[in-house]
């Protein structure tokens, strides 16, 4: 089987988000990793999800999102008690703030030589009892091919910067493409640290390419072969809220480092370590066109290949 043919597995939570907005509120299935999957997947990248969700309602309306997206499932995956939810409580500016009730264990996995690519974040890589598997998956995967990583901070479940960064930076420290956003890193560094200082910091433990959006200033990215750091613009387009937005981001950008050879072997790590703005610039485009997308919709709405492919027509510096 070729790295084309093979999913990526995305390893983290499934849930639901209940969208609040003053007194209206809406079900939608969601969770950061099975996000970033239906992104991978309406980009026609094959994708995986493994996590944790119960025989319920709930449970049920996942697995006919991950159907309906045509995202596989890890067997096991549906063992949980129950499944979790996710409050997510907009603001006037459509912001979210999040609460959980959520629980987490990771499914027997694939092997990693079934697998092109291991994307894993979010409330999975800190939330034990499942925590400690997440990290040991990272190791096995590191091992024998490319990982990549956003730590998308829930302080509702996180509690504190102290008890999360230590494993953050572990995993950072084993990933290719690590993702976050400048509020992520505002509440792991605190406000006064530079966003350039903690990308600094972590291009030092050893990814190849370091992420940080940032709304609407756009995205900052790191290389591990250039010296300068990248600034992309933002697509121009009305938000209705943010919802999902950070995660369409990664699956955009994942898709367009997979299709250009810099992520789903051992070799490929080696050639993302040595790659140069102008090879990876159209990824970061099509994370900017995905996640843009995504904002101009309700909850954590994934484009399709179609979608990004008129959005790039209309502006054709986006596909270079």
């Amino acid at each position: 089987m070729t790295t084309a043919n093979k999913p990526v597995l995305c390893l983290g939570e499934a849930l639901i988000d209940v969208v609040i907005r003053g007194e209206e509120s809406a079900e939608h299935v969601g969770g950061s990793p099975l996000n970033v999957a239906s992104v991978l997947a309406n980009l026609d990248r094959p994708a995986l999800i493994g996590a944790w969700w119960g025989k319920d309602r709930h449970g049920k309306l996942i697995e006919d999102f991950a159907a309906e997206h045509k995202v596989g499932v890890v067997p096991g995956s549906n063992g949980a008690f129950k499944t979790s939810l996710a409050y997510a409580l907009l603001d006037e500016l459509g912001r979210a703030r999040y609460e959980f009730d959520l629980t987490w264990e990771v499914p027997p996995l694939p092997h990693p030589g079934d697998i092109a690519h291991l994307h894993t974040g979010s409330l999975a890589a800190t939330l034990e009892p499942g925590g400690s598997a997440v990290l040991q998956a990272v190791k096995d995967f590191a091992a024998q091919g490319t990982v990549s990583y956003d730590p998308n901070a829930r302080p509702a479940i996180m509690e504190s910067p102290e008890k999360v960064i230590g494993r953050i930076e572990e995993i950072v420290a084993l990933s290719d493409v690590v993702k976050a956003s400048d509020e992520d890193l505002a509440w792991l560094y605190g406000e006064e640290t530079p966003v350039e200082e903690v990308m600094r910091r972590w291009s030092k433990l050893g990814p190849g390419l370091v992420v940080v959006t940032r709304g609407p200033w756009g995205s900052y990215a790191r290389l591990a072969a250039e010296r300068d750091m990248l600034v992309v613009d933002p697509l121009t387009i009305d938000v209705v809220d943010t919802v999902g937005a950070g995660d369409s981001f990664m699956g955009g950008l994942l898709s367009g480092l997979l299709d250009a050879g810099f992520l789903g072997s051992i070799e490929a790590k080696a050639r993302l370590r040595e790659a140069r703005w102008s090879e990876i610039l159209p990824a970061l485009h099509r994370g900017t066109v995905t996640s843009g997308l995504t904002v101009s919709k309700a909850g954590a709405y994934a484009p399709s290949a179609t979608e990004v492919a008129d959005v790039v027509k209309s502006d054709p510096k986006l596909a270079s």
